[in-house]
């Protein structure tokens, strides 16, 4: 595939599935680091950056913490950059991340995968803070993802819809698929999107997303995928059984 000099890589569906690293993973990213600049991206909310960083290395991935890009990192600058307060509706295991953004009165409701965290009153909540006045940040608005038992399990998405049907207000999108995303993932590389690959599991997200963005998209047929993927009219510019088919595309 001509002109591309950089890589992103999702994590989840594509480096490995559960605890399992996907055959030919671990090869893979050792010979396009090799060639390459890399970013691990990931719109994984349930585990901070470091636990990201941890869980890969603990499979034999040979990856440094500045690789990795995620949801919750581009959430935190957004605040940070917006002096902002904010509610936060995210799993007890990340919430402590964002303890210095917390405010009586918020300036934005932030939802992620809150995963046994979704309750009724911590729904509800959110929802009286966003007839307040709040505005709505969504990390991410996947629909699902496959669990650890190998089947697919809701993600933040039907949660975030449930407020802005309620509230009647639009989320505003940090992580995949966001254009701004994949463009500070790119400037992070120090290359134009044009010139970025990306590989990813979920034909939405990191596939169209990433195509949005003006980059290359390639969708691996692991993690989340499905054949009924191919039939919703989006177009990957390239089809592969795994990562482990990476690079003799790129390198042959």
């Amino acid at each position: 595939m001509a002109g591309i000099k950089a890589l992103l890589l999702d994590i989840d569906g594509v480096l490995y599935e559960g605890e399992n690293v996907v055959e030919g993973a671990l090869d893979a990213v050792r010979i396009l680091s090799g060639r390459f600049p890399v970013r691990f991206i990931t719109n994984t909310t349930r585990k901070t950056h470091a636990m990201v960083h941890e869980k890969l290395r603990s499979m034999g991935f040979d990856v440094e913490s500045g690789s990795i890009f995620t949801a919750l990192d581009a959430a935190k600058s957004y605040l940070e950059q917006k002096d902002a307060t904010a509610y936060l509706l995210l799993y007890r295991n990340v919430a402590g991340e964002f303890a210095e953004y917390l405010g009586e009165h918020p300036d934005y409701v932030v939802v992620a995968d809150a995963y046994i965290d979704f309750t009724y009153e911590n729904l509800n909540t959110a929802f009286r803070h966003l007839m307040d006045g709040s505005k709505l940040l969504a990390i991410a608005k996947n629909r699902y993802f496959k669990d650890k038992d190998g089947a697919l399990s809701l993600d933040a998405g039907g949660f975030v819809a449930l407020l802005e049907f309620a509230a009647q207000k639009e989320a505003t999108i940090l992580g995949k698929p966001s254009r701004n995303f994949f463009h500070l993932a790119a400037a992070s590389m120090g290359v134009e999107p044009s010139e970025v690959l990306m590989v990813g599991d979920d034909i939405e997200s990191d596939v169209l997303g990433a195509q949005r963005a003006g980059m290359k998209a390639c969708q691996v047929k692991t993690g989340k995928f499905r054949p009924e993927d191919l039939q919703r009219g989006i177009e990957p510019d390239c089809l592969l059984d795994s990562i482990a088919d990476l690079p003799g595309m790129l390198l042959e």
